[in-house]
């Protein structure tokens, strides 16, 4: 794959809870340079961040819930609210994970429908990426998950925060790419470092990378 092509497949992430200000300039000129698809910061940086890219193509994405999913949908709500008034036209939301695998279905559905209908007020139409943390779930949660997402409306299934006990494998990229169909993308993050790895995770379904190694991983692909 080439280089610009897989630039415009990548999230550029700085999400770690000492990310600094210069962290985030740093991001975004990368972001720019490089012609990456969007950045992913957290909530309090999405109004820099959207100063800093929206002369260029670079979208903005901002985490809802994260790390951990555990706070209530209507929190969700106004935190997916505030981003989209900072800037963030992308929200990579984490369900609640103790809930799904409590069979809680209710609830998880509930917090992915609060946030999908606040990205879908007009004028915004924000993107919505339902973060599942494959690495805690089995095969059967992640599916239900993923069926959850979909349900829900969200455009995305994302396996990873990149904070959980394990990042993104081509295995849990295929299953949730054969269970919610073509249509929905799947973007797989955590632990993708280098370009190879890239490539099998789309490979095997991916339609976007997020990645804090982004530079690493668009310098080592063909020209």
């Amino acid at each position: 794959m080439r280089r610009n092509e897989l630039a415009k497949m990548i999230d550029h992430t700085l999400l770690g809870p000492t990310a600094s200000t210069a962290g985030v300039e740093t991001l975004c000129a990368e972001a720019v340079r490089y012609g990456f698809y969007a950045v992913c910061v957290n909530p309090c940086h999405v109004k820099l961040a959207y100063s800093l890219v929206k002369d260029s193509p670079v979208k903005v994405a901002a985490v809802i819930g994260f790390p951990h999913g555990m706070t209530t949908a209507d929190v969700k709500r106004f935190e997916a609210q505030e981003a989209i008034a900072a800037g963030a036209s992308e929200l990579d939301m984490v369900i609640n994970v103790a809930a799904l695998k409590e069979g809680d279905y209710e609830t998880v559905l509930t917090d992915i429908r609060a946030v999908c209908t606040e990205a879908r007020k007009a004028p915004t139409n924000a993107v919505v990426k339902v973060i599942l943390e494959t690495a805690l779930l089995d095969d059967q949660e992640k599916i239900a998950g993923a069926v959850l997402a979909k349900a829900g409306g969200a455009d995305f299934v994302k396996t990873s925060t990149g904070f959980g006990p394990g990042g993104a494998t081509v295995d849990d990229v295929a299953l949730l790419r054969r269970t919610v169909g073509e249509k929905m993308g799947v973007k797989a993050a955590g632990g993708i470092h280098d370009y190879d790895t890239a490539v099998k995770m789309i490979a095997a379904g991916a339609t976007r990378i997020g990645a804090s190694h982004s530079v690493d991983i668009i310098t080592g692909a063909p020209e």
